[in-house]
């Protein structure tokens, strides 16, 4: 670890600025006090770290170092952060200025990590990152594919920040973007710019932030302005990171837009589920207020807004625009028809904006960059990054923050590390569970995501959830899955919604079981054109989308269903048997070590069998077989 002298301790942010400059002058005392050459140990404690122990690690090192003590000749500052994104390799670690990544360190590890890195200077091995199909070690974020690969505008200070601490974030350059538009742009000025950047909403619907902006500020009456952190889509934690992460970034953006729209009131919407990022913006919210960057006549101007949380039950359906808006009213979530749009008459019949997180998270870089930068990056309609939650049959499962524009080879196999076990690449869904699967490597694997070209193919950008499937996955079991769980989040409004979706789940039910009957495929292809057609709302009008798109691109798959009664992918238990192929069998005896149903019988060296009706179909054989010996039959 490099050595530096001690920096010195923090004031106090529980002080209002009067004005503009006041903040500047205090920005930059905290930058002097900061001297970038002192070592710091920064622990992330996201969601998924946290679930695997990090706070215990914190904790421990922070024991480890303070036992060590004087041998320690620089104490470096230990600190939380939000979330670093490699989900999948947590704990993490980082050491800083060296950038030294360590991955999957427990609490037990923080004296060894003390002695030999802090005091001895040196890098273990065992805490090293090695990418797939690599024997080599990586030991700093730059050189680390999933890192290096990205481009980070939302997520450039998560990770790197302590949420907890205001005085982070403004070292790091937060509310630099809101000073310059209250000093320096009339709301106009800031809508124009919103505008010039053609950035779009990033919670699914991609509608142009800046026309939204300025259709609201043209409506007569009291304004609002919310955030919507609801995220209800499986597996999805971009804007869980993002809250939990940066708060001050969301609380800038949406104080920007309030300017800019002649708002004075703000509410985030978040899920009930996420209870860090409830913690981190309350905190975020009461140090804001105490430094005067939101609440009553802002950094000594006119402009008042305060902001408050209100957090939901769950219902997916909430995640669209006007049933968050009557569940934000203390009243059931239920969507209503779009002739009234909620900017014009939205919460308490009020004009009002609803962006999501990550959408208002873009907004104070592109006013401190201004919006010609900002089209720069991806594409002519898509412009920008876009922060995917990157999941399923892939090495590096995170989060990752990618241009707009970029191919899908580039996220799961560049960013992603690949398909783990050797298995072949067979889809990617994306936009979450109305979102449709996109066939790889057949025809689409270098495609440009962005929200355009992925409607052309059937499919949606979403808020950003990604999940990868390999060749051993069933798409007819997918849609199943997705359906199933629609069904349970309609809310039930409109007949073509309710009723479609819970016949759909109907026929592919009979399908996985193995009850699949002719006509099938083209009753479910009707069904799901009239519910995405008739719907009422966002939810509806995109809940066929699995299964049409499945059906469009892995027809064969329903086929062997319902015509031969078999499961090409080993999914659907009443379709397929396990069988050992003789001729490829050493009698290893692995598998039968691994079988749980002790179904596998044979002597070592020569091939063995399975025991049909002991075999509980728990694919552990297939998995292990170091030999391709099993066959799904």
């Amino acid at each position: 670890m490099a050595t530096a002298p001690r920096a010195a301790a923090a004031p106090s942010y529980a002080k209002k600025f009067a004005c503009a400059g006041e903040l500047e002058q205090y920005r930059q005392a905290l930058i002097e006090r900061t001297d970038p050459a002192a070592p710091r140990i920064l622990v992330c404690c996201g969601t998924g770290c946290k679930a695997v122990g990090s706070l215990d690690l914190l904790e421990a090192m922070k024991g480890a170092v303070s036992a060590a003590g004087a041998q320690v000749r620089v104490m470096p500052e230990i600190k939380r952060t939000g979330c670093h994104g490699f989900c999948s390799r947590g704990p993490l670690m980082s050491f800083q200025p060296e950038n030294l990544f360590y991955q999957r360190v427990q609490p037990a590890d923080a004296e060894e990590i003390v002695r030999e890195t802090i005091l001895g200077g040196k890098r273990v091995q065992k805490f090293l990152y090695t990418p797939p199909g690599s024997k080599e070690p990586i030991a700093t974020v730059d050189e680390i594919p999933f890192f290096a690969k990205q481009t980070k505008l939302v997520l450039k200070r998560v990770g790197r920040i302590d949420p907890f601490d205001i005085n982070d974030a403004l070292v790091h350059g937060a509310y630099k973007g809101l000073v310059k538009a209250l000093t320096e742009m009339t709301p106009a000025q800031v809508i124009e710019e919103i505008k010039t950047s053609r950035l779009r909403g990033r919670g699914g619907g991609g509608f142009p932030a800046g026309v939204k902006w300025e259709s609201c500020a043209k409506q007569p009456g009291r304004h609002y302005i919310i955030c919507n952190g609801d995220e209800g889509d499986p597996g999805a934690f971009m804007d869980a990171s993002v809250m939990e992460g940066d708060p001050h970034a969301v609380i800038e953006g949406m104080a920007i837009a309030a300017y800019a729209i002649g708002s004075d009131r703000g509410f985030f919407y978040v899920r009930f589920e996420y209870p860090l990022a409830v913690q981190t913006l309350t905190r975020a919210i009461r140090q804001a207020e105490e430094m005067g960057l939101i609440g009553e006549n802002v950094l000594g101007t006119r402009f008042t807004f305060k902001v408050s949380i209100s957090t939901g039950a769950g219902a997916f359906v909430c995640g669209e625009s006007s049933a968050l808006m009557s569940s934000l009213e203390g009243k059931v979530g239920r969507p209503r028809p779009k002739y009234i749009r909620s900017t014009e008459r939205g919460f308490r019949d009020s004009p009002s904006n609803l962006n999501n997180v990550e959408t208002y998270a873009n907004v104070p870089e592109i006013i401190l960059r201004g919006g010609a930068w900002y089209t720069g990056i991806g594409t002519e309609r898509s412009t920008g990054t876009k922060v995917f939650s990157l999941t399923g049959n892939v090495h590096n499962v995170g989060l990752v923050e990618v241009p707009m524009g970029s191919s899908l080879r580039e996220i799961v196999y560049g960013i992603g590390g690949g398909i783990p076990n050797r298995k072949e690449l067979k889809a990617v869904q994306t936009g979450g569970p109305s979102g449709g699967c996109i066939p790889i490597p057949k025809k689409f694997l270098d495609i440009n995501v962005g929200f355009g070209r992925l409607a052309e193919i059937g499919s949606m950008m979403g808020s950003g959830g990604m999940i990868v499937m390999d060749e051993n996955t069933c798409m007819v079991e997918v849609s199943r899955y997705f359906i199933s769980f629609l069904v349970g989040e309609s809310c039930g409004q409109c007949a073509p919604c309710r009723e479609g979706l819970t016949r759909m789940k109907e026929i592919l039910t009979r399908i996985t079981r193995g009850e699949g009957r002719p006509g099938d495929v083209e009753l479910l292809e009707e069904i799901g054109t009239f519910t995405n057609s008739f719907s009422l709302c966002g939810l509806g009008t995109s809940s066929a989308n699995p299964v049409l798109s499945t059906i469009r691109y892995f027809r064969e798959e329903y086929d062997a269903h319902i015509r031969d009664k078999k499961c090409p992918s080993g999914v659907c238990k009443p379709l397929f048997y396990y069988e050992i192929d003789p001729a490829t069998c050493t009698g290893c005896g692995l598998c039968r070590v691994k079988c749980p149903a002790k179904a596998i019988a044979g002597e070592k060296k020569k091939p063995h069998t399975i025991h049909q009706d002991l075999c509980i179909k728990c694919m552990e054989c297939y998995k292990n077989c170091k030999f391709t010996s099993i066959r799904i039959m």
